[in-house]
């Protein structure tokens, strides 16, 4: 596997390490997965993108996404949005259906951004809102979830291919989310976890937002969390169904639509194309 080459791309910061494995398998064991994404000592990314074959015959590709631990994560939306553009390159097309183990992702191309890459929209598939489905321990109403600590009460309950909780707070500044973003990823009432996000509305239909990712921490964005976040203050009558989503590096546009499908579009970039030494993979 030495030589093995990979992307390096990033959606608004949230950024990821691109391998391709359709032509052969690679050997990813969980230690290789954290040695790649460690930041000081491998490539260092977000998550882990491996593209596979596509199981479904209308899909273009299989997206598998790692987070740093080496768990598997079940969505995510600004790699999507980067493989999408990938894809799109590699069939000379305006449009790619991605697959992940969350489901099939429609995603079109809708123009380009200041960098000259292609601004992707993404449907991210259809939101679920019913207890069972985040899923959550007890049943509840998922609009006012009983969970919280210090700050960070009332939480909306969300799955777009994964577990969101998205509370909302009159100044984002000041939430330690570093501090309060692990404790409540492994609170029990989320059976499989969460991913915590801080979202402030900041102006008509648009929201500030920060993720503690499930598995991965802190992140500069978030496709998914911003996908939740846009539902969760629609549905508190906070904003309409649009929503811009504003994260540290940029803006994704967030619109729940009328089959309770989402949809995201943003920005990509592509930082640099490598090879993975043998260190990182023995």
């Amino acid at each position: 596997m030495a030589g093995t080459p990979f992307l390096k791309m990033h959606g608004l910061g949230n950024d990821f390490v691109v391998l391709d494995a359709r032509g052969h398998a690679l050997d990813l064991t969980v230690p290789r997965r954290r040695a790649i994404a460690d930041r000081r000592l491998g490539v260092g990314c977000d998550q882990l993108i491996v593209l596979e074959p596509p199981t479904e015959g209308e899909a273009d590709v299989f997206m598998r996404i790692y987070n740093p631990d080496g768990s598997e994560a079940q969505a995510c939306g600004n790699a999507t949005r980067c493989v999408a553009s990938v894809v799109m390159d590699e069939l000379k097309a305006e449009e790619a259906t991605i697959q992940t183990i969350a489901g099939l992702l429609e995603s079109q191309k809708v123009g380009r951004g200041a960098n000259g890459l292609p601004v992707i929209s993404v449907d991210m598939g259809l939101v679920r809102m019913d207890w069972r489905e985040i899923p959550v321990a007890m049943a509840c109403d998922t609009n006012h979830m009983p969970v919280g600590l210090g700050p960070l009460q009332d939480p909306v309950g969300t799955n777009v291919g994964n577990p969101h909780a998205t509370f909302f707070v009159d100044d984002l500044t000041s939430i330690p989310i570093t501090e309060l973003g692990p404790k409540l990823e492994h609170d029990p009432f989320f059976p499989e976890r969460v991913n915590v996000g801080v979202a402030q509305v900041i102006g008509e239909n648009k929201v500030r937002l920060s993720v503690w990712e499930r598995g991965a921490g802190l992140t500069l964005a978030c496709g998914s969390g911003a996908c939740a976040a846009g539902v969760a203050a629609a549905r508190r009558g906070l904003t309409g169904r649009k929503v811009d989503v504003v994260v540290e590096h940029g803006t994704l546009t967030i619109e729940w639509l009328r089959d309770d499908h989402v949809s995201m579009t943003g920005g990509i970039s592509l930082a640099y194309r490598g090879e993975l030494d043998r260190s990182l993979l023995s």
